[in-house]
């Protein structure tokens, strides 16, 4: 027997280690997305099932510098059937819990530690998951700890584990952001941040709070996006970050402007950009270049797209694997992505009541419920067309 949640506050059940068990659902994952398909699993009638994860609940979150927070902003305003932003579960608020309005990643992961904790969710944590095959009608979970058998498996490992660092020509010798544990102890005066999406903007926002100086480079525009994607431009939490005294005297954004290289020479970083321009800084430059996916570890268990996302069926099911399912930001159906959790967590209830409708559980009441929160989308007729008026 191995103890579930051994070093945080998730409930403590035993989960049995049994090759011969036979369970309905493995949930890989233990972030928004797998604990936001857990509680949808719950609702649904599915019984059997646990949720691994290499780390702990929320770990990602938790490891966010201090200083970043949510550019969604929490409201309770369950009262009247509408979701806060920041929900994963249908009737909860952060806000109402938290009382911030943008919480910070260690206040998220706590609420994900509360959530899991609330609805009783069995999780497996510490624990990595070192192959995955399918045998048959079973899937085959190799852990340290012995093989898992199951019908079904939701992927919803996250994409912000494993930081870019090969984005260009001495991408290594740069700092990613996701490394930093605080703005305010970096040493130096002078940035160089190589991404101006939200990471990046963040970072030069936290820098001049410190009277950093701060230039920002970027291959596109996202500050000056007139696109209504937060996909593709900047949230206005953080547009508005740009209009605050302390970044518009500390901070100097280069728009359609990519690196093309960074090189080290006489404790001397020197970057050079696409538009052929130089700068130089003895501090380390940080890049805000974004992730490789988790989704890449179980690629064949899935069909790819020409844009290397997994090809997935209407209900987020790998098409050459039935029963291997996707959940998370790694979603895509069209032009659509789905790379937030107010847009992900729409795709929770479709996964759960496909696993649990393959288990013989009547889930009209389910599916009623979930839509009436907003949390249940399985109309992809609009995706990849903007919405100028939402």
């Amino acid at each position: 027997m191995v103890m579930v949640n051994q070093s945080t506050d998730v409930i403590e059940e035993t989960i049995p280690l049994d090759p011969s068990q036979e369970y309905d659902t493995i949930v890989i994952g233990a972030g928004a997305s797998g604990i936001g398909a857990a509680i949808a699993l719950t609702h649904a009638g599915v019984e059997k099932f646990f949720v691994v994860d290499r780390e702990t609940v929320g770990a990602s979150f938790a490891k966010w510098p201090a200083e970043t927070r949510f550019i969604t902003p929490s409201f309770p305003s369950n009262s009247i059937g509408m979701l806060d932003l920041n929900s994963i579960a249908v009737g909860v608020s952060p806000a109402f819990s938290m009382k911030v309005e943008h919480p910070t990643g260690q206040q998220y992961a706590q609420h994900l530690n509360n959530l899991a904790t609330f609805f009783e969710i069995p999780i497996l944590e510490h624990t990595n998951v070192n192959a995955i095959e399918k045998h048959d009608d079973l899937f085959h979970l190799h852990f340290d700890e012995g093989t898992f058998m199951t019908k079904n498996v939701i992927w919803a490992a996250g994409e912000f584990q494993y930081p870019k660092t090969d984005a260009f020509e001495g991408a290594e010798l740069c700092r990613h952001t996701a490394t930093v544990s605080s703005y305010a102890e970096l040493a130096g005066d002078d940035f160089l941040i190589i991404g101006g999406y939200e990471s990046g903007v963040d970072a030069a926002y936290h820098l001049a709070d410190h009277g950093k100086k701060v230039h920002v480079f970027d291959r596109a525009d996202p500050w000056g996006e007139g696109s209504s994607n937060p996909s593709i431009a900047l949230a206005t939490f953080t547009i508005e970050r740009t209009r605050h005294a302390c970044f518009s005297e500390h901070v100097t954004l280069h728009a359609n402007n990519g690196v093309e290289r960074v090189t080290f020479s006489d404790g001397m970083y020197e970057l050079t950009t696409s538009n052929g321009e130089v700068f130089q800084t003895a501090t380390q430059p940080l890049f805000a270049g974004g992730f490789e996916g988790s989704h890449a570890f179980v690629s064949h268990l899935f069909e790819s797209r020409d844009d290397g996302f997994p090809e997935l069926s209407e209900r987020d099911e790998s098409t050459t694997h039935p029963g291997m399912f996707l959940c998370g930001p790694a979603i895509r159906h069209g032009n659509e992505n789905f790379c937030f959790i107010y847009k992900y967590r729409q795709r929770f209830a479709v996964v759960a009541q496909a696993i649990a409708a393959s288990l013989g559980h009547e889930t009209d009441d389910f599916v009623e419920a979930y839509r009436g929160w907003g949390m249940y989308l399985d109309d992809l007729s609009c995706c990849g067309q903007e919405c100028l008026t939402c």
